[in-house]
């Protein structure tokens, strides 16, 4: 069903739902933040580094679904799904649960991508993470270093940039103003080793903090070894007339080995193994020890922005510089890439009398140079190459939100976004050419209601556009018996377009009873769709020639008093082909249920719990669903204490996966798969970690 955009702003209107999305602390672990009043913005708000409850304060306008997270407020910080792991809507698959590359997505973004890389804006303070042509490499986020992580779901996004389909992801970084150090310490199971030590500090009008992390990963699965450093650090300057600057330097290291997938048949007796330890004649012709596919990156990051006041608008000004050199081998193929993106952005925020105002423009910009080898069956060394590109992105674009307060409870929103999009491939030798634009406006509408201080009501409906990244529009292959035959290829791609209505609502009316709940449901165009060997390797995408959809319930519950915390998550997700060739099916990639929830017990100093981590149905690999081939049900058991020396002082251990359940943690998706090809990865087995943290 195609909804009609007027219909549905009528429907809002009667029904008056509208977004209450905020947080306060409570407790250590659980976010739990009351309705906030923001009908009355002191200067500070939109400052470069807002508090917790500001941006609270800021998402609460938003009628839309949206998120709010702490990661210092975690007790182990190894990994993306320790971080965001809680929030709904926020679905995280770990590859190898190292230091890698875990499925991430949003109501569905970039799931066709393998390995995750589109779908999602990623900012760092408000800048885009993500290169000009939409990709982004998940592993090199550092969330020990983010007072906050907040999420805007889908069409909720407001930064200029946001045009894809999941919205965005913004990690604000500590300053010099949060604290004066910390000392983060982690060690477990599988040769986990993470540290981290950072010194800050702050006068009347400068600031500054510098960061540095490491972390060492063997792995539970064979030839899954991983490595991150990263150095991070900012400068603040702040005056008594309004004006702000911060400047932003960063580095970062990421390496990791491949393990790759196996066939299904072989998670149970096997969980740790990887292809080439039979001796069958796939193991022997997809051999990941003597194919040795890895990546490593390195990636260095210039950003500045200042901020100030006009009157009663306050202006934002960023402007950002990123150098990426990534080398990727998967098992046939060998891409490295050099990147080079700039970009900038101006934003202002103001009222006028009761309506608010935000309007924002910007552009970016990215070089890439990119060449495909064929990969040696028995060293893994480079043959022959078989592609050498010039690849160019660029991107202008603006949007403008007016939103009207009618009175202390209600409040409507519209917005509009235009985009224009340039992708340019040019194979450097006399060969492949093909340059692609795309431009186009996308309106939103929404409204808030408010019966009272304690809940609150949404509804919006929103379009969004995204254009697909160099990993979708050149394409490459390699025959796995003949690495001889190479071929590459351009494609000419349609952007894959939404329309989304979603309504939710939000209340705190009791310590203990705190939630959270959007339901969403998006029409979709040309979704893209990616192709995959037998192998398990990306070789082509496509667009789907008729419509798809992408439905769910988005839900999240928490509450602490004196003695007892929870926080719980689930994210229902009812992907399917509305008609065409594969009319009916569901589209494979996210499980349908994915529920996460923890339970703590206070003891005085101690704080002691339990945990789950549940998919409790499977979920099909391959859009044509074949029978028996499912990513199958499982649900993992954990353990967690606690122990508080003092406010900045803590000790912890944690144990995971306690019942050493063997089961898939990831999949390739195929448009028909077979069981004797290699699609899934085993996930961890059963795992402990402990360690501390200390802030100054």
């Amino acid at each position: 069903m195609t909804i009609n955009i007027s219909r549905a702003t009528t429907l809002v209107a009667a029904f008056g739902f509208a977004l209450p999305f905020g947080y306060t602390t409570a407790g250590d672990n659980v976010l739990n933040l009351p309705v906030i009043d923001i009908s009355g913005r002191s200067e500070s708000f939109d400052s470069l580094a807002p508090s917790a409850e500001q941006e609270a304060s800021r998402l609460a306008s938003v009628p839309g679904g949206t998120n709010l997270a702490q990661p210092t407020r975690e007790t182990r910080l190894g990994s993306l799904r320790d971080a965001l792991g809680y929030q709904p809507g926020i679905v995280i698959q770990d590859f190898s649960a190292g230091i890698d590359q875990p499925r991430f997505n949003i109501r569905g973004s970039g799931i066709q991508s393998n390995p995750i890389s589109r779908g999602v804006l990623l900012l760092e303070d408000d800048l885009p993470v993500n290169d000009a042509d939409g990709s982004f490499i998940i592993g090199l986020l550092e969330p020990r270093n983010s007072a906050w992580v907040s999420a805007l779901r889908g069409g909720n996004a407001l930064n200029p940039a946001a045009s894809a389909l999941g919205g965005e992801v913004n990690f604000r970084t500590l300053t010099g103003r949060d604290e004066n150090g910390s000392l983060r310490f982690e060690s477990g199971s599988f040769g986990r080793l993470g540290w981290q030590t950072a010194l800050g500090g702050a006068g009347e009008s400068l600031d500054g903090r510098i960061s540095m992390t490491a972390d060492d990963y063997d792995g539970f699965r064979h030839h899954s070894q991983s490595q991150r450093r990263t150095l991070s650090s900012n400068v603040g300057l702040r005056l008594d007339n309004g004006f702000e600057n911060r400047t932003y330097l960063s580095w970062a290291d990421l390496s990791f080995d491949i393990p790759f997938v196996v066939p299904g048949s072989r998670i149970d007796r096997d969980p740790d193994g990887v292809m080439g330890d039979g001796n069958t004649p796939q193991d022997n012709q997809l051999n990941v020890y003597a194919r040795d596919p890895n990546r490593h990156i390195e990636r260095t990051r210039l950003a500045n922005r200042s901020s100030w006041l006009q009157g009663e608008a306050r202006h934002t000004v960023g402007v950002y510089y990123q150098n990426t050199n990534d080398a990727f081998k998967n098992l046939l193929i060998d891409t490295p890439s050099q990147t080079d993106t700039v970009g900038a952005q101006w934003r202002v925020e103001g009222s006028l009398g009761d309506l608010d105002y935000g309007l924002g423009a910007g552009f970016d910009h990215s070089d890439i140079d990119r060449s495909f080898y064929a990969v040696s069956p028995t060293n893994g060394s480079r043959l022959k190459r078989f592609g050498d590109y010039d690849l160019q992105a660029r991107n202008l674009f603006s949007n403008l939100d007016l939103t009207w307060n009618l009175d202390a409870e209600w409040s409507l929103l519209a917005g509009l976004r235009y985009t224009d999009s340039q992708r340019d491939a040019n194979e450097k030798t006399p060969g492949k050419s093909l340059n692609q634009q795309w431009d186009w406006f996308a309106p939103k509408v929404g409204v808030n209601w408010r019966p009272n201080e304690k809940i609150r009501w949404y509804a919006t409906v929103s379009t969004q556009r995204e254009v697909p990244t160099f990993w979708e529009i050149v394409t490459s292959d390699v025959n796995a018996a003949n690495p001889n035959i190479t071929s590459t290829d351009v494609l000419k791609l349609r952007a894959q377009k939404a329309q989304t209505f979603e309504i939710g609502v939000q209340g705190a009316i009791h310590p203990m009873l705190n939630w959270d709940i959007t339901v969403y449901r998006s029409e979709i165009r040309d979704e893209l769709i990616a192709t995959t060997d037998a192998s398990g390797i990306r070789t082509g995408t496509y667009n789907y020639a008729d419509r798809t959809r992408h439905q769910g319930v988005e839900l999240g519950l928490h509450g602490s008093d004196d003695h007892y915390s929870y926080r719980l998550a689930w994210t229902y997700s009812n992907f399917r082909f509305v008609d065409g060739a594969l009319e009916g099916n569901r589209i494979a990639g996210v499980p349908r249920n994915l529920i996460n929830a923890e339970l703590m017990r206070r003891l005085g100093r101690w704080q002691v719990g339990g945990n789950v981590y549940w998919l409790p149905d499977g979920s099909p690999i391959d859009h044509v669903n074949t029978p028996g081939l499912e990513q199958k049900n499982y649900a993992l058991f954990g353990l967690k204490a606690i122990y508080e020396v003092c406010a900045n002082w803590s000790f912890n251990v944690q144990g995971d996966n306690l019942t050493d359940r063997r089961y898939e943690s990831s999949y390739v998706t195929r448009y028909q798969a077979t069981a004797a090809q290699p699609s899934f990865t085993a996930g961890n087995g059963r795992s402990f970690s402990a360690g501390f943290s200390y802030r100054f």
